[in-house]
């Protein structure tokens, strides 16, 4: 394993108490950064803390989707650790597996509020932070549906192609500063957001990826890691690609 120095570095991971999240979460620690995992499950948050067992690494319950609270957080955190230096927006969800015309509004609105609106929620409030001390890293977790739109999802998809949109919008906002702002754009891998998926969809994306397998939530993990550290001093606005081969731009 690579070791991308993040030694004295502070990381807010939303979302990270599972899936790519806690893989995220824990390749920082090893890297040396102090974690806050930032989830709305508490018993997962707590398993997390356990399971990687690191003074470095703490949690709070946080509804990324109210701004208010993030905002609240954001200066907890500062008050706590003195900075703010990395922000993962890793929390989201699948949404329903059905055609547009029968998509419930409701969930559609339930998709974008927690996917795209609270990533830019998160965004909007941690800039201040990292534009104080010259410093950030921001790294938002889009997905291959928002560069390709999948069938049957399309909540998912317009929400991570949002991402993608925020991300290049800001990335070049803070370009001029020292702050990366980057997004990646996974395909699948076995999490629990399959729960959400029908099992003829899970088939569908599989078909879809040349190498003929899920991405390892240690892969994206490696890839956020570099794009987290000092050593990506140039890359911002991008779009980082993680598809085993599907991405056709």
């Amino acid at each position: 394993m690579i070791n991308f120095n993040l030694e004295n570095r502070v990381a807010i991971v939303t979302g990270g108490a599972q899936g790519f999240g806690y893989a995220i979460t824990e390749r920082f620690i090893k890297s040396g950064a102090k974690v806050i995992i930032w989830d709305i499950d508490e018993n997962e948050a707590k398993k997390a803390l356990e399971k990687i067992s690191s003074k470095n690494l703490d949690y709070q319950i946080v509804d990324v989707s109210n701004f208010e609270i993030v905002e609240k957080k954001l200066l907890e955190t500062e008050k706590k650790f003195g900075k703010i230096d990395i922000f993962i927006n890793n929390a989201g969800m699948a949404g329903m597996n059905t055609t547009v015309a029968k998509y419930p509004i409701d969930e559609w609105n339930k998709v974008i509020n927690l996917n795209l609106n609270s990533v830019f929620y998160c965004c909007k409030a941690v800039v201040p932070f990292m534009e104080k001390n010259n410093y950030g890293r921001i790294v938002n977790i889009a997905s291959i549906a928002g560069k390709e739109g999948n069938p049957n999802a399309s909540a998912y998809s317009t929400s991570k192609a949002g991402v993608i949109g925020l991300t290049k919008s800001l990335g070049k906002e803070l370009a001029l500063k020292n702050i990366a702002v980057n997004c990646v754009t996974p395909a699948a891998a076995k999490t629990r957001i399959f729960d959400q998926m029908t099992e003829e969809h899970i088939n569908y994306m599989l078909s879809k990826i040349p190498r003929n397998r899920f991405a390892k939530v240690d892969e994206l993990a490696s890839l956020v890691t570099w794009l987290s550290s000092e050593e990506n001093s140039f890359s911002t606005a991008g779009v980082f690609d993680l598809s085993g081969g599907r991405a056709t731009y």
